[in-house]
């Protein structure tokens, strides 16, 4: 009966039941299996309210959505331009930063994509750019800023590491921290091909008048990530409470004072906030209700005991989760990946002593790229449509820079140190 119900669930989800119902459904199934009074999973739902670190989730993404909105994108590629643009490659540079900026504060690669490649992509094939590099390169920078503070996943795989009480406990901040250098790492390594492949392009001279004016137009931009990473890293403010001020500056600034939103778009721009935060939400009190059957069933542990009889060391198991995550990159969005597989593999991976906040980095530098890994990456659709290009033609432009990506994240799972070193995490 219960392989025929699971049968079931798998098929509705195949059909595109949604992703909650069917989590929510084999959790009752499970419990009830284990003569379990089924309102555990109510008290779950109810035990996610009463988590502080959760209200940061709901004011990032308001504020990501407002930034998205405004005319901020065409700010800050105009400074980042004009500041940077006098260097061989400059406006690929600038391309990049902002794209990586932009997702750590959206959360949402797509989106940048669709708000901020539509500016980039025709400048730098104007800039005398390829338009196959041009492609590659914004369908690819927009997930960079997945491993930057204060981007959704990040808190969310702390939210759930946190609630599976495993391992050492993963904070917030220390997933903040250790995106740092990888995703330094990830930034670098794009903007040194960029500078390399463009060394000989004409330059684009300074001009003081220009870096000046457009200094003065993001004015109160430019000072959005000091606040928000200053007051965190600083200890001035909780993530909460950062998230609060973040979400209050962005709507003061875009909506009074550079007057980009009208009063009149805000409940529009709330409610699709509200309806991505929801969703989250509820997907993570049914993946909790899921989690807590996985472990009074032992499900982690006869994982971990079946792996390890046919991967005996960590190395192999490394090189085998790097390629399970990549396919589960193309398949699903970060956030369903994230409760629904984060639960399975941390007891996993701590078997084999892997650290947890090692584990989070590598889950998510992994998504990052399965976002445009062939053949069915979500943001190689997106990109696809937004600039009216072949689904083909997108796969031959991100080729090199899914090259280049992949061997930063094998540089960040066999380097540990990369990500450890901040958190001070790092085992003597």
């Amino acid at each position: 009966m219960i392989i025929l119900a699971g049968i079931v669930l798998l098929l509705l989800a195949l059909l595109g039941a949604p992703l909650f119902a069917v989590i929510a459904a084999s959790a009752l199934l499970g419990f009830q299996r284990l003569d379990v009074d089924l309102s555990v999973v109510a008290i779950e739902f109810y035990r996610i309210a009463e988590m502080p670190v959760l209200l940061s989730i709901p004011l990032f993404a308001f504020a990501g959505y407002l930034l998205s909105e405004s005319h901020a994108p065409k700010r800050l590629v105009r400074l980042t331009q004009a500041l940077l643009g006098w260097l061989p490659g400059g406006l690929a540079m600038v391309a990049l930063c902002v794209c990586a900026l932009f997702t750590a504060f959206t959360g949402a690669s797509g989106v940048t994509i669709i708000a901020v490649g539509a500016l980039l992509y025709p400048a730098l094939v104007h800039a005398g750019y390829r338009k196959n590099f041009s492609l590659g390169l914004v369908t690819t920078s927009g997930s960079l800023g997945l491993l930057f503070a204060p981007a959704l996943p990040l808190i969310l795989y702390a939210v759930i590491s946190q609630q599976l009480g495993i391992g050492e406990p993963v904070s917030v901040d220390d997933m903040f921290l250790a995106g740092i250098f990888p995703g330094v790492l990830m930034l670098l390594l794009l903007v040194g091909w960029s500078l390399w492949s463009y060394r000989g392009l004409e330059l684009q001279p300074f001009s003081r008048q220009e870096a000046w004016q457009a200094v003065r137009e993001a004015a109160w931009e430019i000072p959005l990530p000091i606040i928000v990473l200053g007051g965190i890293y600083s200890g001035t403010f909780a993530v909460s409470e950062a998230a609060a001020v973040t979400a209050f500056y962005v709507l003061v600034i875009e909506v009074l004072v550079q007057r980009d939103i009208p009063l009149r778009e805000l409940p529009k721009i709330i409610r699709e906030a509200m309806v991505l935060v929801g969703g989250i939400l509820v997907i993570l009190g049914a993946s909790l209700a899921s989690t807590n059957y996985l472990i009074d069933a032992e499900v982690p542990t006869r994982l971990f005991d079946t792996v390890r009889a046919y991967v005996s060391d960590k190395v192999t198991f490394l090189i085998l989760l790097n390629v399970f995550l990549l396919m589960l990159g193309t398949m699903l969005d970060i956030f369903s990946a994230l409760v629904l597989m984060v639960p399975l593999l941390l007891p996993v991976a701590l078997g084999y002593g892997i650290d947890p906040v090692h584990l989070g980095i590598i889950f998510l530098a992994n998504m990052q790229i399965g976002y445009f890994t062939p053949p069915i990456g979500m943001n190689l659709f997106i990109a696809s449509y937004r600039f009216k290009k072949p689904i083909v033609e997108i796969y031959v432009a991100t080729l090199p820079w899914f090259l280049l990506l992949l061997g930063a994240v094998l540089i960040i799972t066999y380097w540990p140190a990369l990500s450890l070193s901040l958190p001070g995490r790092l085992t003597p």
